[in-house]
């Protein structure tokens, strides 16, 4: 039989605190027993005449005691104290991760000892996801114009990483983007992150630097060139292809010819390959110069040595990424 509750309009007693006293006896009378369904708001609003919105109010109230829980899209069940944490909706990822149900677990306990209701920290902890959610749904990332390549090779290797769309977007346009869009992510290489911050920070858009890759296998190779060999380094990017220019020097100074270029000119592209003995590439530009090597290829009387970086920016930056979005 349904448990009736009386609500006393006259009374000097607020109608909620009728209400939730009154339901809290239910619970200790076994009335409603752990497990329980508490009745709909809806349910509970034509029986007592009270509005919904008292009843929601009364069972936040219930449920910040530790007496019932609230299963999303399921009601409002009385907890079992003899049950670790009450009656919980059986999830497959419990089994699959326990580890991961004591994270959660330690974290909602860290927040209850800093003074925070259950409610809060539900809304802490779903705010949080929420925004991550919304700001993985749409990642920009920037660059210069002058040096567009450079993103346009940053958003090659992400979107390889994280298998999500990248909106690639000239920093002189950043500030009338965000301004059509509620949120997202920024990413861009730390050479442009003090730019990228001062358009994003006003418009409460984070900004997530990359750190790109250290090329450490191919100085090593750079170093154990034979003297007077001719070196051809191919990018997407006018500005990698100077800065690599720049070190090279550095590291062999007029040891070695040096030819570089950027994929999109074919006829550099083509004396590159005729003419040096190694050539290195980035990911994004390897498929081209081996097509240039291929067209050239009756000139050739030793093919040159192709060497394609895995990628442009390091592992550690794209894991960081991953969590950030909540890919990981």
């Amino acid at each position: 039989m349904m448990v009736q509750f009386q609500i006393q309009q006259d009374s000097d007693i607020p109608a909620s605190n009728q209400l939730y006293n009154q339901i809290l006896f239910a619970i200790a009378s076994r009335q409603f027993p752990p497990g329980h369904r508490l009745p709909s708001t809806r349910q509970l609003a034509m029986q007592t005449g009270l509005h919904r919105n008292t009843i929601s109010k009364v069972y936040r109230q219930l449920e910040e005691a530790g007496v019932v829980d609230a299963q999303a899209g399921s009601g409002i069940y009385v907890r079992d104290p003899a049950q670790d944490g009450g009656t919980k909706v059986k999830s497959p990822l419990l089994d699959q991760n326990p580890e991961a149900y004591k994270v959660v677990q330690s974290s909602l306990d860290d927040l209850l000892k800093l003074g925070c209701s259950l409610n809060q920290a539900r809304e802490l902890l779903l705010g949080e996801i929420d925004w991550r959610l919304r700001c993985s749904a749409q990642v920009l990332v920037t660059a210069p114009a002058h040096d567009i390549e450079a993103g346009e090779v940053i958003v090659r290797d992400l979107e390889r990483a994280l298998n999500i769309p990248i909106q690639l977007v000239p920093l002189e346009e950043l500030e009338q983007t965000l301004d059509q869009t509620r949120s997202g992510t920024v990413v861009t290489s730390r050479y442009f992150i003090a730019q990228a911050e001062e358009i994003a920070a006003p418009k409460s858009v984070r900004v997530i630097p990359v750190d790109i890759y250290d090329f450490e296998s191919e100085i090593k190779v750079i170093r154990s060139l034979p003297k007077g060999s001719c070196l051809g380094v191919v990018s997407l990017s006018a500005e990698t292809v100077s800065v690599a220019n720049v070190i090279i020097h550095s590291l062999r100074g007029d040891d070695l010819l040096v030819m570089t270029g950027q994929v999109s000119d074919a006829y550099k592209l083509a004396a590159i390959a005729r003419s040096a003995q190694t050539i290195i590439s980035d990911q994004a530009s390897c498929s081209m110069v081996k097509a240039a090597i291929a067209s050239v290829r009756e000139e050739l009387i030793r093919r040159p040595q192709l060497i394609c970086c895995e990628n442009f920016i390091v592992s550690k930056s794209i894991n960081l990424l991953k969590r950030e979005l909540g890919l990981d």
